[in-house]
């Protein structure tokens, strides 16, 4: 199949990327900065080009700047509208599990992408997945350098990037789904296990921090709108394992 993954320079955009030309697909990869197909999905440049002839897209776009509607919902319908011309049969959406249960603006505005997605023209499926190891790895780094690392209590199952897109190129090769399909890390851990775990695992001097999270979002993150109890797919990776290894 011939596959564009936009956003395919990304965290997860590379993994997804690997994995479909290691099973034989043909991949366009569509960035702003990209060596072939330059795409930019708020505006729509350089989109009729790279989708013709494509068979599935898959949306692996990230933004979490101010201009993250922009790009992630707007975007979304404007990659929605030119995969409708170019006649693509399939559109894969790669979302976070429970963003429509926190009050968060970034989460808000991944919830009305898949909102976006379901109501668009083209067949779809919508992989959510928990948060990343290098979500983790990226967030405590720069408070360690201050040496001192706030970190709330927040039951989270993190995964592994390569795992969550294993399952994106298992999706993007299957038929459309009109559905979801969860993929999470293989253990609950509280953050500021995970912040201790990097702690020591990286040998990073820092005092931990108790972080307060007040109101409908705090509430809602210390029940474990974040996890899933019943995933599709479950990870092998543990965060420990991961950061050593990396």
């Amino acid at each position: 199949m011939r596959i564009a993954i936009a956003g395919g320079t990304g965290t997860l955009g590379r993994p997804v990327t690997d994995a479909l030309r290691s099973r034989g697909h043909e991949v366009r990869v569509l960035s702003r900065r990209g060596p072939e197909y330059r795409v930019d999905v708020t505006t729509g440049e350089g989109l009729a080009e790279a989708l013709d002839g494509v068979d599935v897209v898959v949306d692996a776009t990230n933004d979490s700047s101010k201009h993250a509607a922009d790009t992630l919902v707007e975007g979304s319908r404007r990659l929605l509208a030119a995969e409708e011309v170019a006649g693509v049969g399939h559109h894969v959406c790669v979302s976070i599990v429970g963003c429509e249960l926190v009050p968060a603006r970034y989460l808000r505005i991944k919830a009305e992408q898949e909102r976006v997605v379901e109501e668009g023209p083209q067949p779809w499926s919508i992989v959510r997945a928990t948060q990343f190891h290098e979500l983790i790895d990226m967030a405590l780094a720069p408070t360690a350098r201050k040496h001192l690392m706030p970190v709330p209590r927040v039951p989270l199952q993190t995964v592994a990037s390569t795992e969550v897109a294993s399952v994106v190129a298992d999706v993007a090769e299957g038929a459309p789904r009109r559905g979801r399909v969860e993929v999470v890390g293989p253990e609950v851990v509280d953050a500021r296990e995970l912040a201790r775990t990097w702690r020591s695992t990286t040998g990073r001097r820092a005092l931990l921090l108790p972080l307060p999270l007040p109101g409908r979002m705090g509430r809602a993150l210390r029940a474990g709108a974040l996890i899933a109890e019943r995933p599709d797919v479950r990870g092998t990776t543990p965060f420990a394992t991961w950061l050593a290894a990396h």
